[in-house]
């Protein structure tokens, strides 16, 4: 049984995985024994992100100073990586978020919004998933296996209101997951899985002002999401790394094209 869910020494890429969630995720995967490559577009970020889990698990971080919407640039590091590893495990899609042009306030209308802000909100959230997967997913094509976990959002399966762009591109990552799932699986081989987890609500840095006050109460909006979660409080980064673990673990064999809520109920929740 522990073979089953072993992760150890496999080698396993992350978009984003300085953020919140993604620094969770990444802090645990290093604690057990796997090695992490970290890709992102922040020197400083990378490196005290590495420091910090080499601290854990010395030489169990590697990072390489990317963006995700670059496909000349990924196509560069998927052969590094092939180069240096020889393989790649598992794919987690964690960069993403959202920007304040994009995002309505309370009393603002769709006429408001700024089209060009919400059009980089698609490009991050979806092309920042689609691209990276579908490069580096080459490694696991050639290999014959490997595991890529997408990030979805409540915001894809329900109307939530002020964050159009974000809605839309969760929306199409949910799509793509299914797609790509199937397209692995009879193409090439059964050992490719493709998933997505669909995060609840979880504070941090991009979504703080949104849902607490400066005095650490919640706002309006932080109380109307409290009071449709069943579980009655916001998520902690670390309550999503039991699902990361089982979806890249051999635990999951049978397992593609599903997108897992973990929102302490929100989803299944009517409000009445």
């Amino acid at each position: 049984m522990s073979d089953l869910f072993s992760l150890k020494d496999k080698i396993f890429a992350l978009s984003g995985g300085t953020g919140t969630l993604g620094g969770s995720i990444a802090k645990y995967l290093v604690e057990q024994n796997a090695k992490v490559i970290l890709l992102g577009r922040s020197t400083k970020k990378l490196r005290d992100k590495k420091n910090e889990l080499d601290a854990i698990s010395e030489g169990s971080t590697f990072t390489y100073e990317v963006d995700v919407l670059n496909e000349e640039a990924l196509n560069e590091v998927r052969e590094e990586i092939s180069l240096k590893f020889n393989t790649l495990d598992g794919l987690i899609n964690l960069a993403g978020g959202n920007i304040p042009g994009a995002t309505l306030s309370a009393d603002q209308s769709i006429y408001d919004i700024a089209l060009s802000d919400t059009q980089k909100v698609l490009d991050i959230n979806l092309f920042g998933t689609v691209i990276p997967t579908i490069v580096l997913s080459g490694i696991m094509a050639r290999q014959g296996y490997g595991s890529i976990i997408n990030i979805s959002s409540m915001a894809s399966k329900q109307a939530i209101s002020r964050v159009l762009g974000y809605s839309m591109a969760k929306a199409g990552v949910d799509t793509f997951t299914q797609w790509m799932a199937n397209e692995m699986a009879s193409k090439f081989t059964d050992k490719i899985r493709v998933n997505a987890i669909a995060p609840g609500f979880f504070i941090g840095n991009q979504n703080r002002k949104l849902l607490t006050n400066e005095d650490g109460s919640f706002t309006e909006r932080g109380n109307k999401i409290i009071s449709n979660t069943p579980m009655g409080r916001f998520g902690d980064a670390s309550e999503l790394n039991g699902m990361i673990h089982y979806l890249l673990s051999d635990a999951s064999s049978f397992v593609t094209g599903v997108c897992y809520d973990v929102d302490g109920g929100f989803n299944s929740f009517s409000g009445v």
